[in-house]
Order: structure tokens, then C-alpha cells, then sequence
């Protein structure tokens, strides 16, 4: 079985039988699972060797009214551990799992799709990272002061470890899958699955989506929302600006092939 039909362009392979693709899946996963694995030990490592919680706790220190969080049992120490070995090492394998995926999809890909892969990874990581540091340096501190501002002179904030920890680890996480957003509507485009025209017509349907994705991963405060959904819509309009510029070199270099053909007969 093949994931797509055989055509002038598609990678050479022979079909490969449904139960090698499942094998080759459970290869795939096994590799990305002992890489999470290897992940979370240098994880742990790193953060018993380095002050990470006290780099996650940055953004709200100055708020705080007094100089640590707070925990109410004895075993969130040994589980906030945990936790951030884990995002520590899923952060350092992350590459290596996006190659992994690929590696499952490529067979079935045409060779031009093919040499995306390298570009899509070093460029699918730096934007990840981008996401990541925007709300680290700007969205968290800043709406985090707005948050505790609010009723402060009725109310004393007693910020639980636990808590603030989910809170700033999936806001920063969600920074930085959002941030894959041109990588994603590129490869698409590359797929025939979307068009640059295709992006631009429903763009007023995209916004409507990006204001409801902002609204569920932000806290319930405007400056978040709109910190996120900002650079969502001007990534979205890169994505459509890229997706132009590779369909016309594309139809450049089919357009010089097909003359070389012709002025070889």
C-alpha cells in the first residue's frame, strides 16, 4: 500500500505492504520515545546543575509580595523536578522528532517535497524558538502585571508553584506551535493542499479562527490575546507571500525543462 499513487516525479520506491508501514511506524516510535527518554534524563540533569526553575520564575518575581511561590505539599518540589526535566528534554529533542516524522512521510513524497525537509526543520526550530522567547521577554511579564493589578488593593495573590508553572509553561508552548504556522502552510502548499490565492480568499475566515485560538490559549486578558494573535496574522501573510515566491520558481524551472526538451527534439 502507498500513502499516494505512483506518478512521473514521485519518489522511486517500490509499494511497500501495510504491515512494513506499520513496522516502520513502530520503528519511528521507538526512536522518538528513547529520544524523549534520553531528553528527560539530560533534562533532570540540567535541572538539578542549573537554576531552570528560577528562570521560569523571572517573569513574576518582581511581582510577587514575597520572594518565593509557594507549594502546599510535600511532594511538588520532587514534581515540579519532573515536569520541567521533561520540558527541558522534549525542547532538546524536539528537532530530532520532527525528523522522525518526516522520515515516516518522505517515502511517499515527490522529490521536490522531499528537499524541503532540511529547510522546513532548521526553519520550523528557529521559529519555535522565536514563539517560545516572545512570550518568555514580553507576553508573560506583561500580562502577568496586568493580571495582578487587578483588584491589588483588596486582594493578596499567594502564587502556587504548580499553578503558575502550567500557566507560563503553556503559554510559552503555544507561542512557539503557533509560530510553526508558515512551515506548516508552506509544506501544504508544497502538497497542493492549499493556494496562495486559495490563503488570501479565506483570510477573513483565518482571522475569525486566529481570534478563537488566541482567546482559548491566552489568559481571559486582552494584551495576550491580541500579543498572539498579532503575530499570527502576520505570519499567516508571510506564509501567503512565501507560498507565491516557491510556486513561481517552481513554474520557472518546469517552464526551462520543458523548453530543454523541446529544443533537444
Amino acid at each position: 500500500m502507498r500513502l499516494r499513487p505512483q506518478t512521473p516525479g514521485a519518489t522511486d520506491q517500490a509499494e511497500m505492504p501495510f504491515l512494513d508501514h506499520l513496522d516502520e511506524l513502530r520503528t519511528r516510535l521507538i526512536r522518538a520515545l528513547l529520544a524523549l527518554l534520553v531528553g528527560m534524563v539530560v533534562g533532570l540533569v540540567a535541572v538539578t546543575q542549573w537554576d531552570v526553575l528560577g528562570i521560569v520564575e523571572r517573569p513574576i518575581a518582581a511581582l510577587l509580595p514575597g520572594e518565593n511561590l509557594n507549594f502546599s505539599n510535600v511532594v511538588t518540589p520532587f514534581v515540579i523536578t519532573l515536569k520541567l526535566g521533561f520540558i527541558v528534554g522534549l525542547l532538546a529533542v524536539f528537532p530530532y522528532l520532527v525528523w522522525q516524522a518526516w522520515a515516516f512521510l518522505a517515502p511517499a513524497l515527490y522529490e521536490r517535497e522531499r528537499k524541503f525537509a532540511i529547510p522546513a526543520i532548521a526553519a520550523g526550530t528557529v521559529l519555535f524558538g522565536a514563539g517560545i522567547a516572545m512570550a518568555y521577554f514580553l507576553v508573560l511579564p506583561l500580562g502577568l502585571r496586568v493580571l495582578l493589578t487587578l483588584y491589588s488593593e483588596q486582594l493578596n495573590p499567594v502564587i502556587m508553584i504548580n499553578e503558575y508553572l502550567t500557566f507560563s509553561i503553556r503559554l510559552m508552548l503555544a507561542f512557539g506551535f503557533i509560530f510553526e504556522l508558515p512551515v506548516v502552510l508552506v509544506f501544504l502548499s508544497l502538497l497542493g493542499i492549499v493556494t496562495p490565492e486559495g490563503l488570501a480568499k479565506y483570510r477573513r475566515h483565518a482571522i475569525v479562527g486566529m481570534a478563537v485560538i488566541s482567546a482559548f490559549l491566552t489568559p481571559a486578558e486582552p494584551y495576550s490575546m491580541l500579543a498572539m494573535m498579532v503575530p499570527m496574522m502576520l505570519l499567516y501573510e508571510a506564509s501567503i507571500i512565501i507560498t507565491k515566491v516557491l510556486r513561481r520558481r517552481r513554474q520557472e524551472r518546469e517552464a526551462e525543462q520543458t523548453s530543454g526538451e523541446g529544443s533537444s527534439d
